[in-house]
C-alpha cells in the first residue's frame, strides 16, 4: 500500500492534480487507512497511469468519467469503449498530422535561413519592405 505522497511519486502526478482526480471520482476503489487517509494499492497505481495516459490523449474529465462508468459495469460494456478510444485516436492522429505539418514548416524556415546566411539567396520578408538595392 502506498500513501498519496508515495502515489503522486509513483505516477508523476502532483499532489494537487491527484487529490483532484480523487475527488472528482476518477480513481474509483480507494481505500482509506485508520486515519482516513487515501492508501493505493498496486490496481490503483496501474489505473491511475492509464487515467494520466487518457488525459494526455487530450480526453476531457467528462469523457473519461464516462469511460470510467462503462468500466465499472464490466465486459459487456468493451464495444462502447472500443468506440471511445477509437474516438480519441481520430483525434490524435488529427492533431499528429498538424504537428508533423507545423515541424514541415520550421524545417523549411531554418533552411531558408541557412541559405540566406550562407549567400545563397537573397533575404526577403513578408513582414516588412526589404530595398532589393541592398
Amino acid at each position: 500500500m502506498y500513501t498519496m505522497k508515495e502515489a503522486c511519486k509513483l505516477t508523476n502526478l502532483s499532489y494537487e492534480t491527484l487529490k483532484y482526480y480523487c475527488n472528482e471520482g476518477l480513481v474509483p476503489n480507494v481505500k482509506r487507512d485508520k486515519n482516513n487517509y487515501r492508501i493505493f494499492d498496486e490496481h490503483n497505481l496501474r489505473w491511475i497511469n492509464n487515467l494520466n495516459c487518457l488525459k494526455q490523449c487530450g480526453m476531457s474529465i467528462k469523457l473519461i468519467k464516462e469511460y470510467i462508468a462503462l468500466c465499472l459495469e464490466g465486459q459487456s460494456t468493451i464495444p462502447q469503449r472500443m468506440k471511445m478510444l477509437a474516438k480519441q485516436k481520430e483525434f490524435l492522429l488529427l492533431k499528429l498530422s498538424q504537428l508533423n505539418e507545423h515541424l514541415a514548416y520550421i524545417d523549411y524556415k531554418n533552411k531558408f535561413y541557412q541559405d540566406v546566411l550562407s549567400g545563397k539567396i537573397p533575404y526577403k520578408s513578408d513582414l516588412i519592405k526589404i530595398d532589393d538595392n541592398n
